[in-house]
């Protein structure tokens, strides 16, 4: 069994040397600073689980490749089955940390295995033999991956060539008998600085001129001229003030890179820029698939926080507080079963990768941005204003003040007033303070924003239109329809 603890994981990222900085400082020790080290424990539940035998069977699987045991998150899908598993696993995890990060380095391998296989088919390359080493690295160490598609961008009305600051897109500035040389940023770029290895795509279809920019490899995160200037969520100083966001975060980066090697062992694409394209559809079919799972089991842990504060305020069995969480519950299995169709429609590629089916992932992505802010709404209707007025724990905690305190924001009798604070400053956390925001922005603009979605569904109703205008004229009589029979 190829399974790496917590214990063996910190102590394997100990051993890198990221250049990494956030609060104007530079990071000597990523697994400790204050302000990272929540999003390493969300990052860290899929190594906890994993290890937990009531959930091995959940969270592991067996590698196509080595025929060994490995977890889940380093696993390509080979069946209906895995992308099941896939949902099931992100909905539980994110019922406990909301973010575990290591989703979209899964969805990056995942994508790999199939577009590299593809410029092979065509160009006789041998970009899958590469990464097919690359997999059994990754799957042999457990190693934990981010996964990077976003540029800078610049002026996005103009192409990466046309950019007057060429380097807002990831280019190859060198090629030497060794490798490449990039240049450039990503960003948006999420838990790479306590990960081992990124994996760097395009994010966009490009032309001719662009193929500079037509660019797959993987990094590691502590290599030579590779910056991460972070944006952490979570604090572990602030556990009286946030009590979810202070033990499990997430980290944000714009990823620089400054003159960057790669060698050609793991470069995947370089320069085939009519595949470009494919690797930004396919990584945002299975990205907003992870979604349907995240999202889902968010939605579960908004909807028991909201109940839990109709509880504790004494207003359960009002009809308006069950009317609300069925409300809840049908946003959320509706997400969850988006991820559902797309499972078990998925269609195999010629790598024999399965790919879940793009127009439910797509819905599912929609349906998210659509009721997110709606789920914050009935957290805060049944939960009030306490949520976001509620003292400064100092003061819920100072002998002169806590009296007042205990007896004049206590609600129903039974319930310590310290079980109500507590459920409170949750709220404030995860849908009014930094993490909530973060999650609202995650839900309408990560895995593609609104209009993202819309333009791939817009390219499915031009490729059905004609068909579907045809079964119209059979039902009005214009057209008639023969049927043979057996």
């Amino acid at each position: 069994m190829v399974l790496k603890t917590v214990e063996e994981y910190i102590k394997s990222i100990k051993k890198t040397k990221p250049t990494v900085y956030t609060g104007g400082q530079r990071v000597e020790d990523v697994v400790n600073h204050p302000r990272i080290k929540p999003s390493l424990n969300a990052f860290l539940t899929t190594y906890r689980y994993a290890s937990n035998p009531e959930y091995r069977n959940l969270l592991t699987t067996t590698s196509h490749l080595s025929g060994e045991k490995i977890n889940r998150w380093v696993h390509i899908h080979q069946n209906t089955g895995d992308l099941m598993k896939k949902l099931q696993a992100t909905r539980l995890l994110c019922r406990r940390v909301i973010c575990i990060g290591r989703c979209v380095g899964w969805d990056a391998l995942n994508t790999t295995s199939v577009v590299a296989y593809d410029i092979d088919q065509k160009y006789q390359t041998d970009y899958y033999e590469r990464f097919l080493e690359f997999l059994k690295r990754v799957q042999k160490g457990d190693l934990g991956l981010a996964g990077v598609m976003t540029d800078a961008k610049g002026d996005r009305s103009l192409r990466p060539y046309q950019q007057q600051d060429p380097d807002v897109y990831v280019r190859v500035v060198e090629k030497r008998e060794d490798g490449i040389v990039v240049r450039g940023a990503k960003n948006a770029v999420s838990f790479t600085p306590y990960t081992h290895y990124s994996i760097v795509m395009p994010g966009r279809a490009m032309t001719e001129k662009d193929k500079d920019y037509a660019l797959c490899f993987a990094i590691p995160n502590d290599a030579e001229g590779l910056i991460h200037i972070c944006r952490a969520v979570g604090n572990v100083e602030a556990r009286d003030e946030e009590p979810h966001s202070s033990k499990y975060g997430s980290t944000e980066s714009l990823l620089v890179f400054d003159n960057v090697f790669v060698p050609w062992e793991n470069v995947f694409m370089c320069g085939e820029h009519e595949y470009a394209g494919e690797y930004a559809i396919l990584f945002a079919d299975y990205h907003r698939f992870s979604f349907c799972g995240c999202k889902s089991g968010f939605g579960d842990l908004l909807m028991g926080t909201a109940a839990l504060a109709a509880e504790y305020n004494g207003i359960e069995e009002a009809h308006h507080v069950m009317d609300s969480l069925t409300s809840m519950k049908i946003m959320n299995e509706t997400t969850y079963m988006y991820g559902v169709a797309a499972a078990a429609l998925g269609t195999k590629r010629a790598v024999g990768t399965l790919v879940p089916y793009i127009v439910p992932t797509n819905l599912g992505k929609h349906w998210i941005i659509e009721t997110i802010l709606e789920k914050y709404r009935i957290v805060h209707d049944l939960a009030g204003g306490l949520a976001v007025t509620l003292p400064l724990a100092s003061d819920c905690e100072n002998p002169e003040t806590k009296r007042y305190v205990d007896k004049y924001l206590k609600g129903k009798e039974e319930v310590p007033t310290e079980h109500r604070i507590r459920c409170m400053r949750l709220i404030r956390d995860i849908v009014s303070g930094h993490l909530g925001g973060l999650q609202a922005n995650e839900s309408i603009c990560g895995a593609g924003s609104r209009e993202a979605v819309r333009i791939m569904i817009r390219q499915f109703i031009r490729e059905e239109l004609e068909d579907r205008k045809k079964d119209a004229k059979i039902a009005a009589g214009i057209e008639s329809e023969e049927i043979n029979a057996c």
